[in-house]
């Protein structure tokens, strides 16, 4: 878990550090112990999931 002085909030992983990144397999483990997912979901330590957090199609943009 985090080491850091003062450790980083579980409800915040945008504050805790990479531990091990797995950019290959898209997932990244923070010091939290929360695992990120490439997609944006996420798997807290706690056991709760966060849903990715996807753009309505009709917001994406469009190349020619």
């Amino acid at each position: 878990m985090c080491s850091h002085q003062s450790s980083c909030p579980v409800t915040d992983t945008h504050a805790a550090h990479v531990v091990s990144a797995h950019p290959e397999q898209g997932w990244t483990l923070l010091c939290d112990g929360a695992i990120v997912f490439d997609d944006t979901g996420a798997l807290l330590p706690d056991g709760r999931i966060v849903a990715p957090h996807r753009v309505p199609a009709d917001q994406l943009a469009v190349a020619a």
